[in-house]
């Protein structure tokens, strides 16, 4: 998997992830919607390693977890999220919003709210996929 395959998954998981919700399908709308930023996060961990270069075994190993805090630190180790986040309130609280997802998810049931929020905080103005797809 490289790069572009993450950059795609993350784009299809979005938009599967708002079909969901129109359906009513409101958990798995909600495990796709993180999935998605999850995606979206690896493509710029994977930004990171240069072509032909020996990947670093620590980066290697610690980007295959479903933590999106976890995965936000190795995809900006320069502490860019930090600072967007600190200057911009909107974009923290859809930061906030968007990092309690988990790999559990699949597992809950969310409800419509829920789902509709994550969705929202992903994908709105100032919303997190856009703010990584600016660095992905």
């Amino acid at each position: 998997m490289n790069r572009a395959d993450l950059q795609r998954l993350s784009t299809a998981r979005i938009r599967e992830a708002k079909i969901l919700l129109k359906a009513g399908e409101y958990n798995g709308a909600y495990y796709l919607a993180g999935y998605a930023v999850e995606c979206a996060l690896k493509a710029c961990i994977a930004k990171r390693v240069r072509k032909y270069d020996f990947p670093d075994k620590t980066l290697a190993q610690d980007s295959y977890v479903h933590d999106l805090s976890k995965l936000a630190g190795l995809a900006y180790p320069n502490k860019e999220l930090t600072e967007a986040l600190r200057t911009n309130p909107v974009l923290e609280a859809k930061w906030n919003l968007t990092r309690v997802w988990s790999e559990q998810s699949r597992y809950s049931f969310r409800t419509q709210n829920d789902a509709a929020a994550i969705i929202e905080a992903i994908t709105k103005r100032d919303g997190v996929l856009s703010w990584i797809k600016r660095h992905w």
